[in-house]
């Protein structure tokens, strides 16, 4: 890790090669758009990211979707650290680099440290908190299997009501099919976002380097 200008997945960030959907100009964005884009600070962001902006290309799902995908963030049940922590971890497993740059800073903003989300990133045989590692292995294991396991299942049943646990496993897929749209469209981390990350990286290389 030491040796690397970024933290990232053994197979590196996937994507497309070139950016396939350009966000659309300002004045390109519709009237109903530009005047609901105050809506982005209910996302964490000052200005309206990219992502909002591309998938508005097509406004007929655009709308849908934002409120769906509200009311898993910011508007969910689950505790922003845990929701954060299943997101960063399914960003990872998509090797989503847009998606991950997103949430570490959204993730930082909720309360995670740098060595959180290093250990996030490790996977859960990092966690010695066992339902932190429960959270980990259900986004690994819905992402590998399709399936969360029985002893996975048992143990975040402990910790989580029936409606927190169906919270927990529409985000992950959430998570998903949002890194398969990033990767296949191209999008690139706003530059905002890239001075943010590239902190993160130099301080986590300094953590590796302390341990």
């Amino acid at each position: 890790m030491t040796n690397t200008p970024e933290l990232q997945p053994e197979a590196g960030w996937a994507g497309a090669k070139r950016v396939r959907l350009l966000p659309p100009a300002p004045t390109e964005r519709g009237l109903l758009f530009r005047g609901a884009s105050r809506l982005s600070r209910l996302f964490g962001r000052d200005d309206v990211p990219d992502i909002l902006a591309v998938i508005n290309i097509n406004p007929r799902l655009f709308w849908s979707w934002l409120l769906f995908a509200s009311r898993l963030m910011p508007f969910g049940q689950l505790p922003a650290a845990e929701r954060e922590k299943i997101i960063l971890r399914t960003a990872w497993n998509c090797r989503s680099r847009y998606e991950w740059g997103q949430h570490v800073d959204i993730g930082l903003g909720a309360g995670l440290s740098d060595s959180d989300i290093l250990r996030i990133a490790a996977g859960p045989a990092a966690c010695a908190d066992r339902y932190e590692r429960a959270l980990l292995q259900a986004s690994d294991e819905i992402f590998r299997d399709k399936c969360i396991a029985p002893a996975t299942w048992a143990l975040l049943a402990e910790k989580y009501e029936e409606s927190l646990l169906i919270e927990i496993m529409i985000l992950i897929g959430h998570y998903e099919m949002i890194a398969g749209f990033l990767n296949s469209s191209g999008i690139v981390l706003e530059p905002a976002l890239e001075e943010k990350l590239a902190g993160f990286n130099e301080r986590v290389r300094e953590i590796a380097q302390e341990s």
